[in-house]
């Protein structure tokens, strides 16, 4: 696996989706911005503090699922919500509602602005493919089928372990990684013969727990240092490096 960049060895790849092969990230970063500053403005009036579509983003929510991320968002600002219902509508102060929320907006900004996939990334997915690596996609998004479809890029993966199928079999989102656990039980493949691809910081804890045979990490937030404290085994701004720097 030379000319993809991997051991000798590995025979899957597992793909997160936002910011590793759609570029979507920002649109969930703003998002969320969006929904937290509205709930901020409303419970601290003058005392407002906003959330910071970077730093907040990356250290509490970026990767998880969308109920961890309420959560642990607001956690690290010592405020804790009523969970409420999964159908809690997006204007109730709950732990779903404020999800929902963010999930609205999501959803707004896709339709509005469309879907677009890295080249490198696409470049590399289908090199793998070429190489009769499999290949699968985990993410914590209930939208990633769509978005899978809009970006025009379904058909390079085998496997779709997301938000949907995760909350069907009570699977643990990241950092945990039972979501790429099962994708690679879905591929035939046993961990340590995987790749791990992932640009959150919860993804990177996810593919050390799993003891995965290699995680890279996809730097696209100005965070090499921290990608690699979280388990990164190696760091790369675009997925096409990858293929560049093979001998």
């Amino acid at each position: 696996m030379t000319h993809l960049g991997l051991p000798d060895g590995i025979r899957a790849c597992l793909f997160d989706m936002d910011g590793v092969l759609t570029q979507t990230a920002t649109v969930h970063a703003a998002a969320w911005k969006e929904t937290f500053d509205a709930f901020l403005r409303r419970r601290d009036g003058a005392d407002f503090r906003p959330f910071d579509a970077v730093t907040d983003y990356d250290e509490y929510v970026d990767g998880m699922p969308r109920a961890d991320g309420v959560r642990s968002f607001l956690a690290s600002r010592g405020i804790r919500l009523p969970e409420g219902d999964d159908d809690d509508p997006p204007e109730r102060d709950t732990v779903h509602g404020l999800g929902n929320a963010k999930n609205a907006l999501v959803l707004e900004k896709i339709k509005e602005l469309g879907v677009r996939a890295y080249p490198g990334s696409v470049r590399y997915a289908e090199a793998a493919r070429a190489a009769g690596l499999r290949r699968a996609v985990v993410s914590s998004s209930a939208n990633c089928h769509d978005v899978l479809v809009a970006a025009g890029i379904e058909d390079l993966l085998e496997v779709r372990v997301d938000g949907v199928v995760a909350a069907e079999r009570h699977l643990a989102g990241k950092p945990a990684p039972d979501t790429f656990l099962a994708a690679a039980h879905a591929l035939g493949v046993p961990p340590d013969r995987a790749a791990v691809f992932e640009d959150a910081l919860a993804g990177m804890e996810a593919g050390r727990a799993g003891r995965f045979g290699f995680v890279v990490g996809v730097n696209r937030a100005d965070q090499a240092g921290a990608l690699r404290r979280h388990g990164a085994d190696v760091v790369v701004d675009d997925l096409a490096e990858l293929l560049e720097d093979a001998p």
